[in-house]
């Protein structure tokens, strides 16, 4: 009969090679810490659904948890195997790759997690929804730089498990240092885009939701990664544009503090053009249009003049570019069909003096109205 270990007990003397032995404990701890987590889950999901965070979490950690303690179990067992057992050395490691790897999906699964949880806490449908554009720029930055960090972290703990791995990174600096330096030239992008999301996230200079004029194109924030950001264009086109650029170009960022915004209509009219009633018809358009209109400014000026007609200009605010945009329109629109029923002669016209003097007429020069006269 075999002689009993800390692996076997009684049962176990009827199986011949300790191998199988040791194989069959594991896959019994194995299933134990398999029942166990099933049972756990549902207490756990039944006291977690009265809080969303402790609900999200475990949604989102479930299915790594569910490999993860049979994988523990039975490397435990593998640990407590005698270290002269054919093949445990590569069945040790085996088992410690495999859960290195289900512990890095387990910390990319939490991450993720996190960010679901802020979204959820920071919703973006919002009328006033700066702070939430904020929070959830800063979070899904950093949670796609901590992502690549845990995913670095996980290959490195796996080359660890290796022996001659282990001297990979003294050697590589001793013997190829020229070498190192070309990749370190080559991932320059790679690193200035992950330390530029780093200040983006930081600093802010823009958000999601935000509208930027980038490359002349006006659009919107739509999606920021770990190393471009995504622009929606007005016409729904995408300007894929490298997190970099935002920190070394200049960019407008129109709902920077907030959304409100001031736009400006220009109009050119004639010198006799009344301006007191063009200034009431703009505040009877404003309160018309009072969706559009957040009643701040609400202004007409005469900003230039020519040697033909005046130009005016109308500054009129709304809650964002969007409404401002067709507030604009709207007023253009409705002041111009007022100066043309109203006051019809005050158009922008040229003035020409077709009758000059008789006297300076020179006398084998035809008058204008002979001129008009049409040819027999």
């Amino acid at each position: 009969m075999p002689t009993e270990t800390a692996l076997n007990g009684d049962w176990l003397a009827f199986v011949p090679w300790p191998e199988l032995r040791t194989l069959l404990v594991a896959v019994i701890a194995a299933a134990l810490a398999s029942l166990f987590f099933g049972t756990l889950l549902r207490l756990l999901a039944r006291f977690s659904g009265a809080l969303p965070f402790a609900h999200v979490l475990l949604q989102s950690t479930r299915d790594p948890l569910r490999w993860l303690l049979p994988l523990l179990a039975m490397q435990l067992v593998l640990n407590a195997a005698p270290d002269n057992m054919a093949l445990i050395g590569e069945a040790r490691r085996l088992a410690a790759l495999v859960t290195i790897g289900v512990f890095t999906w387990l910390g990319l699964r939490a991450v993720g997690a996190v960010q679901r949880i802020v979204v959820l806490y920071n919703p973006v449908d919002t009328a006033d929804n700066l702070q939430a554009r904020r929070i959830q720029t800063q979070t899904r930055v950093l949670v796609r730089i901590l992502s690549v960090f845990v995913v670095i972290f996980g290959f490195s703990t796996m080359l660890m498990t290796f022996p001659a791995a282990r001297q990979f990174g003294t050697s590589l600096l001793a013997s190829a240092g020229l070498a190192g330096l070309a990749v370190g030239f080559a991932a320059k992008p790679v690193l200035g885009n992950l330390i530029a999301g780093l200040q983006i996230a930081l600093t802010q200079p823009i958000r999601l939701d935000d509208v930027v004029i980038v490359e002349n194109e006006w659009g919107r924030i739509e999606e920021i990664t770990g190393s471009y950001v995504v622009v929606r264009i007005w016409d729904d086109r995408r300007l894929v544009v490298p997190l970099q650029w935002f920190i070394e170009n200049p960019f407008q960022n129109w709902t920077r503090q907030t959304s409100s915004i001031t736009g400006s209509v220009f109009f050119w009219v004639d010198y006799a053009t009344p301006l007191e009633p063009l200034r009431q018809e703009l505040t009877r358009l404003c309160q018309e249009a009072r969706h559009l209109w957040d009643e701040r400014v609400n202004v007409l000026q005469v900003v230039d003049t020519s040697d033909r007609a005046i130009q005016l200009r109308v500054l009129v605010s709304s809650p964002d570019s969007s409404r401002n945009w067709d507030l604009r329109c709207y007023i253009r629109e409705n002041l111009i069909t007022f100066i043309s029923n109203r006051y019809p002669d005050h158009l922008p016209r040229l003035r020409a003096n077709l009758h000059g003097s008789e006297d300076a007429a020179p006398r084998n020069t035809p008058t204008a109205d002979a001129q008009r006269q049409p040819p027999v």
